[in-house]
């Protein structure tokens, strides 16, 4: 039995990996919403708290006993990556032995593009964070689960989790439609589905090891040219848009959008400036993803996108 936190566990790849956690039948779990605990369903083992976040002697208080705390915060609207840090900082003054920061996508070259995906910074700035807290000495084991990619975006419209909203990106297998930089076929995307995440995670509670502080999820590597292929394969062949970097690099940049409340119109527009952010990092290799979690995990069998496709779009 692990006794774990969670952070944001309102969020829906918190859901995901709850309802896996929950699986078990052994773990306790504090799960930290904002909201009102009455809005969520009772489940074994989950105790829903409410919280600000901004009181970190109420973490501190929360996180004592707890082995493990998992950030599950969107990092772009915590202005100065305050939240988070406030979460590290209590967790190490509880004696948490474990922290997952809020990742959860892209992988180790990140970095170097930022300029087209800033709305990622704060990932940065809290694995630096993390560093310098360890830098003398270890005073709290972490590990960023990288994973790409969700998969289960290249099944948008269908729903193919529990929890988990999709949009179509770059590859619309319902419209057979794509979107890609010129001279990008040789440029490879990491897609993990996000049950295969919450899998990892759920053995990653448990794994006796210490934890690899970069945590790549390498569900499944493909690049841009056979994902065309697959289409072709499987009888959607996709019409492609194909863009200058040029173009993209000077486009207009918005940078996040509240999918619930925004007008038709608004989504579409973020989902095109995104799409091309994207395809710029993606050019980068951000979205290549290390196997740290796959080689701990050697008999985990993780989902392969063209399993995947033939599952949800069907064969030829």
């Amino acid at each position: 039995m692990v006794k774990i936190a969670i952070a944001a566990a309102s969020s829906q790849l918190a859901r995901e990996i709850i309802d896996k956690l929950v699986e078990a039948q052994k773990h306790e779990i504090i799960a930290l919403v904002r909201k009102d605990p009455a809005q969520f369903p009772s489940l074994p083992g989950v105790k829903w708290v409410q919280t600000t976040y901004g009181d970190k002697s109420e973490l501190v208080s929360l996180f004592k006993g707890v082995e493990t705390v998992l950030s599950l915060f969107p990092v772009h609207p915590d202005a100065g990556n305050a939240t988070q840090k406030r979460l590290i900082d209590a967790a190490v003054d509880a004696g948490v032995k474990r922290f997952a920061p809020s990742e959860w996508a892209t992988g180790v070259k990140l970095e170097s593009s930022l300029e087209f995906i800033p709305w990622y910074a704060g990932k940065i700035e809290i694995a630096h964070y993390l560093e310098s807290l360890n830098k003398k000495k270890r005073v709290i084991e972490y590990t960023r689960f990288q994973v790409g990619a969700f998969m289960n975006y290249l099944g948008h419209p269908h729903q193919t989790s529990r929890h988990v909203t999709t949009l179509p990106l770059q590859f619309d297998f319902e419209k057979q439609h794509a979107t890609l930089i010129e001279g990008s076929l040789g440029d490879a995307v990491v897609w993990t589905t996000v049950q295969d995440i919450a899998g990892v995670v759920a053995r990653a509670v448990e794994y006796a090891g210490e934890w690899p502080a970069v945590g790549g999820i390498s569900g499944s590597r493909i690049t841009n040219e056979d994902m065309l292929r697959l289409g072709e394969a499987i009888g959607k062949p996709f019409t492609v848009d194909w863009l200058k970097m040029d173009d993209v690099e000077s486009g207009e940049m918005i940078n996040s959008v509240d999918l619930r409340s925004a007008t038709p119109e608004e989504i579409g527009a973020f989902l095109k400036s995104a799409t091309r952010r994207i395809l710029a990092a993606i050019s980068r290799g951000a979205y290549d993803v290390t196997d740290e979690w796959n080689r701990i995990l050697p008999d985990y069998e993780f989902t392969q996108v063209e399993d995947f496709i033939k599952k949800v779009w069907g064969e030829k």
